[in-house]
């Protein structure tokens, strides 16, 4: 072994000599080339941005390259508002207020909800998921596509997420997503992933499942024509104020620790396994 030589390769990478993106413009300063004089976001002005856009306009700007329509506007706005808050159930709100009131530095509430809120389950894995899924699967009727699926799943505890962003919550329906779908469908940018989507869950209905909020997210994005990737970090900043919110609630120095449940004795268990393997 020891007289082996060991091959070396060399990369043939030739490197970028400069950073380069179509999303942003920056005029350098006359005075200072490291400043920017003036900003463009796909070749509009900053402040004429500023001044005549709203901030959903220039947020479905930075990421399609163009502006929506203001029937396209209200959709994602809508979208916004019933994002706005996971709620207390939700684990990513658990770990914003569990963050909080262990008095985690106020700085790193967020990220740390974010970290949960990226996940699989309820998070922005599952948008991504869900949005690819939608994209596979809706040129079929939702019915038949359902039927499949409830066919092959594994009748085991717990909740049942039939497919990513359909499924059972707390052992039932979420009211909350199905209004939302609702809502969000009789608006004029509605289009084929929402209607589909709406299919798909009134053929699951009868198995008490439905909408969750990651799926009503992905189909509003698939009509919308945002990347699955987009729509995972996007599911996240449309959420993150009431990750805040409940975090910062519960950092207020008027806020003791005991202001969270805490495991009791009673219901602290150990399974068995695990009591051998620490022996």
């Amino acid at each position: 072994m020891g007289d082996e030589k060991i091959q070396v390769r060399r990369r043939d990478l030739k490197f970028a000599t400069r950073t380069v993106t179509k999303i942003w413009e920056e005029v350098p300063s006359a005075h200072n080339p490291f400043l920017a004089e003036r900003c463009r976001c796909h070749g509009y002005d900053l402040f004429g941005l500023i001044r005549t856009r709203s901030f959903i306009d220039v947020l479905y700007l930075l990421f399609r390259g163009e502006l929506p329509s203001p029937e396209q506007a209200q959709m994602i706005e809508s979208l916004m508002i019933g994002l706005i808050n996971p709620g207390p159930r939700h684990p990513a709100t658990r770990a914003a207020m569990n963050a909080g009131v262990g008095k985690t530095n106020s700085v790193h509430i967020l990220p740390i909800a974010l970290s949960v809120l990226g996940g699989a389950y309820l998070g922005g894995e599952e948008v991504e998921a869900a949005i690819r899924f939608i994209r596979q699967n809706q040129s079929r009727e939702a019915a038949l596509v359902a039927e499949e699926l409830l066919a092959t799943r594994n009748n085991g505890e717990g909740d049942c997420h039939i497919a990513p962003g359909f499924g059972s919550r707390f052992g039932g329906i979420d009211p909350v997503p199905q209004e939302l779908a609702v809502l969000l469908c009789s608006l004029p940018a509605c289009g084929k992933a929402l209607r589909w989507g709406t299919d798909f869950v009134n053929a699951l209905g009868r198995e008490g499942m439905g909408w969750l909020a990651s799926g009503v997210a992905a189909c509003v994005f698939c009509d919308l024509g945002f990347q699955p990737q987009a729509g995972a970090g996007l599911f996240q900043l449309f959420c993150a104020p009431g990750l805040l919110a409940h975090g910062l609630e519960l950092a207020s120095p008027y806020k003791s620790i005991a202001a969270m449940p805490f495991l009791d004795e009673e219901h602290y268990v150990i399974a068995p396994e695990a009591k051998k393997r620490n022996r």
